[in-house]
C-alpha cells in the first residue's frame, strides 16, 4: 500500500492548497477508511475563509464522509465496507458525556476541525464512529447521511405530531433536508421560506411547499393556518433576520426549533414567545442513533435524496469546490471525490 496521498490542506484565509502527504498511522480499535467523497458545507466554508474559531492553518478540512475500509485492523470491520463517519468527538468525562449526550459535550471537537479530515485519499477513524453503509447503497447518496443526521435530530427534539403544519426558515441543504424528513415523520404541510428563486425552484420540485417571492412568512403561514401559524418552525438559516421572524411564524403554544448555527446574539422577539407561550429548543449536531436513521433513510430511498442537485469536484480542484458551494447557484450539495470514488 501507498504510504502517501493526496490532501486539501488549509493554509489560511482563502487558501487551501493541495499536497502530497503520508497516509494516517492507524492507531488499535482505528480503522483506515479510503475515502470515496466529502461533502462540503457552511462549516468548511468558515474554515477557508478564517473565521472557525478552532480551526489552525496546516489541517485537513472535511467531516462530511464516506469511504470504504482499506484496513480495519483489529476492529472487526471488513476491508472493502462502505461507511460513513459520525465525526464528533466528545471528552468522555463531563456530565454531558457521563448522561449518555456525547453529541454536547462541553469541550465537543470534530474530525475536519480539530484532527484531521477526509479531503484526503485516506482518513484514519474509530471504529466507533463509523457506521456500515448496506450494500448497493451509492456513495454519492451516502456522502448525504451527515448533514442528513443533523436534520433527523431536528425533527426528533421538535416533537413534530402527525399533520402538524411545518415552516422552515432557510432554503439550504440542511432546510431541504429538514423539510423532507418532516414530511416523512407525518407533517401534514411543509411550507420552506427562501430568498433566491432557484433554490425556491428547486424545492418546489421536491414537491414542497415554497413562501412565495416576496410575501412575508408569518403572513403566508397564517393564510394556510385559518391565522395560526405553524405548529412547528425550524430556523435553519441562522441569520439574524430569520431569528426575527420565528415568534410571528408561529401559532401559540407552538415549538420553535434553532437548526442553522448564529454565528453572533440574535434580536428575538421573547414577550411574543412568552404571550404565546411557545417552546424555544436548540439543536447541536445529532446522536449516534440519529446518525444511524439517517443511514436507513437513505438507503430505504424513501426521501428521494437522488433528487437533489450535487455539483461533484475533483479532489485536485478543491479550490473550485469551495468556490461553487460558496456560490450555492446551481446545486444544492458540493461534493469532493477523492481517489478512493467508485
Amino acid at each position: 500500500m501507498t504510504t502517501t496521498m493526496q490532501a486539501a490542506v488549509w493554509q489560511g484565509p482563502d487558501t487551501i492548497t493541495v499536497e502530497q502527504v503520508p497516509v494516517p498511522e492507524v492507531p488499535a480499535g482505528w480503522a483506515l477508511v479510503e475515502v470515496e467523497y466529502t461533502g462540503i458545507c457552511g462549516t468548511d466554508l468558515s474554515i477557508l475563509h478564517g473565521s472557525h474559531p478552532r480551526a489552525q492553518a496546516g489541517i485537513v478540512p472535511g467531516h462530511e464522509i464516506v469511504g470504504v475500509v482499506a484496513d480495519g485492523g483489529t476492529t472487526g470491520l471488513a476491508v472493502g465496507e462502505r461507511v460513513v463517519a459520525e465525526p464528533l468527538i466528545s471528552c468522555g468525562h463531563c456530565l454531558a458525556c457521563r448522561s449518555g449526550s456525547t453529541h454536547v459535550c462541553r469541550d465537543l471537537k470534530l474530525y475536519g476541525i480539530d484532527a484531521p479530515g477526509s479531503l484526503a485519499g485516506y482518513v484514519a477513524l474509530p471504529a466507533s464512529v463509523l457506521h456500515v453503509v448496506p450494500v448497493g447503497v451509492p456513495a454519492r447518496l451516502a456522502a448525504l447521511v451527515e448533514p442528513l443526521a443533523v436534520a433527523v435530530h431536528a425533527v426528533a427534539r421538535s416533537g413534530l405530531r402527525t399533520g402538524d403544519t411545518v415552516a422552515v426558515l432557510g432554503g439550504g441543504p440542511i432546510g431541504v433536508l429538514t423539510a423532507l424528513v418532516a414530511a416523512h415523520a407525518g407533517a401534514g404541510r411543509v411550507v420552506v421560506g427562501e430568498p433566491r428563486t432557484w433554490r425556491r425552484e428547486v424545492i418546489a420540485g421536491l414537491g414542497l411547499d415554497v413562501v412565495p417571492d416576496g410575501v412575508d412568512a408569518a403572513a403566508h403561514l397564517a393564510s394556510l393556518t385559518a391565522g395560526e401559524g405553524a405548529d412547528v418552525t425550524f430556523d435553519t438559516a441562522g441569520h439574524p433576520a430569520v431569528a426575527a421572524q420565528l415568534p410571528g411564524v408561529s401559532r401559540v403554544l407552538g415549538s420553535i426549533v434553532i437548526v442553522g448555527v448564529h454565528k453572533q446574539p440574535a434580536p428575538v422577539d421573547l414577550q411574543a414567545i412568552c404571550f404565546k407561550e411557545q417552546t424555544l429548543v436548540g439543536v447541536r449536531v445529532y446522536t449516534h442513533e440519529d446518525v444511524a436513521q439517517a443511514v436507513r433513510l437513505v438507503a430505504s430511498g424513501e426521501l428521494g435524496l437522488e433528487r437533489l442537485p450535487v455539483a461533484e469536484f475533483a479532489l485536485e480542484d478543491v479550490a473550485a469546490a469551495f468556490e461553487s458551494a460558496a456560490a450555492g447557484q446551481d446545486n444544492l450539495k458540493v461534493l469532493v471525490r477523492s481517489g478512493g470514488a467508485r
